[in-house]
């Protein structure tokens, strides 16, 4: 099954929840919410106030992506806000296991993230325990970047890995996916995609919003079906 995860970095925060209906009214079935401290990445967006304002808006899981420095000072702020799935990145998390574990018994599910210049190796021992994968498929931080092609063999060898180790893990990609990269990471085994410029591309528009997230989906599933 392919869920859009839809990305409020690219909405318009005067009329939030606004976006947010008309995103899974074409289809977003996970909300997915980019974190940033203006340290680890080059800039600085929401925080537990936001998230905790979006789960009044939604029913929908919240796909909580931490782009910070220390993310285990704020597990249990973001558990409190009502974050369901907590994204953390490889790179900044000394003790991996640990705050994976600890966002497990704040009663979320945990989920690793890797950069693109990060081998999929790196994460191989934490496998067993997440919910989901996340390919940055673009250097994190800004919204609309292009597609880096080269990261589509990491979503590759995580559903190879997947299924040698007889794992259920998710596989998300964030960063440049739309309609002309879809198919490619959905054929590679992705299933959990994050749009954010490709459905609310700045216009506003309730109806063009709706309409660009329809066509996303179809595209993704139309990849899907092709494998069968």
């Amino acid at each position: 099954m392919i869920d859009l995860a839809y990305s409020i970095l690219s909405a318009d925060f005067a009329h939030l929840a606004d976006e947010i209906a008309t995103a899974e009214r074409g289809g977003g079935t996970v909300c997915h919410v980019d974190v940033m401290d203006g340290h680890f990445v080059p800039n600085i967006t929401f925080g537990p106030p936001v998230v905790a304002a979006v789960r009044r808006c939604t029913r929908v899981p919240l796909d909580v992506h931490l782009m910070i420095e220390d993310p285990d000072r704020y597990i249990a702020d973001f558990a409190k806000a009502g974050a369901d799935w907590l994204i953390v990145h490889q790179e900044v998390c000394r003790h991996l296991h640990r705050t994976l574990s600890s966002i497990r018994e704040h009663g979320m599910q945990p989920a690793v993230v890797i950069n693109p210049a990060t081998p999929v190796e790196t994460i191989i021992e934490v496998l067993p325990m997440v919910h989901h994968v996340l390919v940055m498929t673009v250097n994190p931080g800004f919204g609309g970047q292009s597609f880096i092609p080269r990261c589509v063999g990491k979503v590759e060898h995580l559903a190879a890995l997947r299924e040698e180790m007889g794992l259920n893990f998710r596989i998300e990609v964030d960063g440049g996916v739309s309609n002309d990269t879809v198919a490619q990471v959905v054929k590679a085994g992705a299933d959990l995609l994050v749009a954010g410029s490709a459905i609310y591309a700045g216009s506003g528009d309730p109806a063009k919003t709706e309409s660009n997230a329809v066509e996303f989906l179809r595209r993704a599933n139309a990849a899907t079906r092709s494998l069968a």
